[in-house]
């Protein structure tokens, strides 16, 4: 027997349609490319974006049809998330930080038809790009005739004139839930990209994950400041969370430096942070040396790569806030756990609670996951069987777009990761390593991220990294590369004591490197690929 319940579509649109209904004035506040600081209510994004959508319409875009933007975190790149998507055409976000050859494969792969773009990127638009984009027809510069960078193509359209010749009289076309929204590709850290394609009912079915008091925690009385960039994993699904609760969106633009983040929050006052690792450390420091203090933050949601204790209790103790802990990739929307306490916890002590945060999270409904070892079977749930993360769900990807890595799909319904890693009892996941990144000394792994935890428990550490190196006994020898912060001072002698006082003696590194700087890709994590490229490079 069937239910008798209205059947009606889970369209993005209607995340939008709702705010602009029941939080019309509720702002979305921008740092412009251009400068100024932009404020407008939900009621006239939702204007806009219908605008932009008579304008897409006029353009030629029909449903299916790819349509690009090298952007920043902006409202005009907020009002392409639901005209674009809204029309039924396919939202392609290309990341500024890839190589020029990267940004001109992957939009050759996605054949994207139209390209917008940010007016600091028009120099790579009109001139690094140039003839390398064969099926984009039409370039729109997202910003006014005054700011239309000279670098721009002959024949570049303007945003705002757009939206300015176009009616906000506009019906949202009755769309499957299950038709493609969105497309982001992954870095390509091996390889081209892969492109991970997103649709409607995922995209909304995880958004109302991500807005639940286990996971982000979010209201219309909050005030989100998202960190990750629009082009990354669609800013962790924040365009979307904020405004199907109504809670205020604060977007950076392109700015996520230390200073320029303090700034816009101590003006804002947000109570939820997301972000990478090293965004949280620049933040941080700036505060330390003006001697500002931020007091608003409740939550500090921290993925993309793991964080060490020392950042988790310079979070905890600088903003007063409670670090929740994400893992979750562009295949997987991108949250898939999130750490929680359990009502068990209250109360723990310290330094349990601590062990607790380190872990990566508590799978959230709609993400199963299960540990499986070398011979394929699956691993119990004791915290202490490592082997492939796999996982499947209603926003976990079933294929690359044009079936790219069919590899990565399992058989029987399973993404496999590439992460290396635990479950416990309590559901807890705990990662010890990407597998292209685990050290194998002597026929045993050694876990990179415990290493750099605890070298980053030094409070003179910044950011560190661990890679293995050749040994002609051992097979792999890892060696640490560290960055101290700035007016701190440390022998690498010294952060090898601190390292071996917190480690097994065998997983000690060889070596301790103080360098300038490490490596970061365009997702704000440390390339240890080319760090292992360098260093193989230096001992030849």
């Amino acid at each position: 027997m069937l239910a008798l319940m209205m059947d009606r579509p889970l369209t993005l649109p209607s995340i939008l349609e709702y705010a602009a209904a029941y939080h019309p004035h509720r702002e979305i506040v921008t740092r412009t490319v251009e400068g100024p600081i932009h404020r407008y209510g939900y009621a006239e994004a939702l204007a806009r974006s219908k605008r932009m959508a008579n304008a897409l319409i006029a353009l030629g875009v029909k449903p299916g049809d790819r349509v690009a933007t090298l952007a920043w975190s902006t409202h005009r790149h907020f009002e392409l998330y639901y005209a674009v998507s809204g029309i039924g055409a396919v939202l392609h976000t290309i990341n500024p930080r890839l190589h020029p050859d990267q940004i001109a494969w992957v939009a050759g792969h996605a054949e994207d038809s139209v390209l917008f773009f940010d007016i600091s990127f028009g120099e790579l638009v009109g001139e690094g790009l140039k003839g390398r984009l064969p099926t984009v027809k039409t370039f729109v510069a997202l910003t006014d005739r005054a700011h239309l960078p000279a670098e721009a193509p002959e024949g570049t359209l303007v945003y705002e004139e757009l939206v300015e010749a176009h009616s906000a009289a506009f019906d949202w076309p009755e769309l499957d839930e299950r038709q493609a929204s969105a497309l982001c590709y992954t870095s390509g850290t091996t390889g081209n990209p892969k492109g991970v394609l997103y649709g409607h009912r995922s995209t909304v079915l995880h958004a109302m994950a991500a807005v639940a008091p286990d996971a982000f925690d979010l209201s219309a009385r909050d005030a989100v400041l998202p960190c990750a960039q629009m082009y990354h994993a669609n800013a962790w699904c924040t365009p979307y969370a904020a405004p199907l609760v109504g809670a205020k969106l604060i977007l950076p633009g392109r700015a996520l430096d230390g200073p320029s983040l303090c700034e816009l929050a101590l003006a804002e006052q947000p109570t939820f942070l997301l972000g990478v690792p090293t965004i949280w450390v620049g933040l941080l420091d700036h505060l330390d040396q003006t001697g500002q203090r931020l007091t608003s933050v409740r939550h500090v949601a921290v993925g993309g790569s793991a964080p060490t204790a020392s950042l988790v209790r310079r979070i905890e103790e600088g903003l007063g806030a409670s670090v929740r802990q994400i893992w979750g990739m562009t295949e997987t929307s991108p949250m898939g756990v999130i750490n929680t306490p359990l009502a068990a916890h209250a109360g723990e002590a310290p330094e349990a609670a601590a062990a607790r945060k380190l872990k990566q999270g508590r799978g959230m409904w709609g993400v199963e996951m299960r540990i499986v070892g070398e011979d394929g079977a699956v691993l119990p749930r004791d915290g202490k069987s490592s082997g492939a993360l796999q996982v499947r769900g209603p926003w976990v990807s079933s294929a690359y777009f044009k079936h790219d890595g069919a590899a990565a799909f399992t058989d029987d319904g399973w993404f496999d990761t590439g992460d290396i890693a635990t479950l416990d009892a309590e559901g807890y996941l705990r990662l010890t390593d990407r597998a292209k990144d685990v050290i194998k000394s002597g026929g045993e792994w050694i876990s990179t991220l415990d290493l750099e935890d605890a070298v980053s428990s030094h409070p003179a550490v910044a950011i560190a990294a661990a890679i293995g190196v050749p040994h002609p006994k051992w097979d792999e020898r890892p060696l640490l590369l560290v960055v101290l912060r700035p007016g701190y001072s440390a022998s690498p002698d010294e952060l090898k004591a601190h390292v071996a006082s917190r480690v097994a003696k065998w997983w000690v590194p060889d070596e301790v490197r103080i360098v300038e700087a490490l490596p970061i890709g365009p997702t704000g994590k440390v390339l240890k690929r080319e760090l292992r490229q360098q260093v193989a490079q230096a001992a030849e």
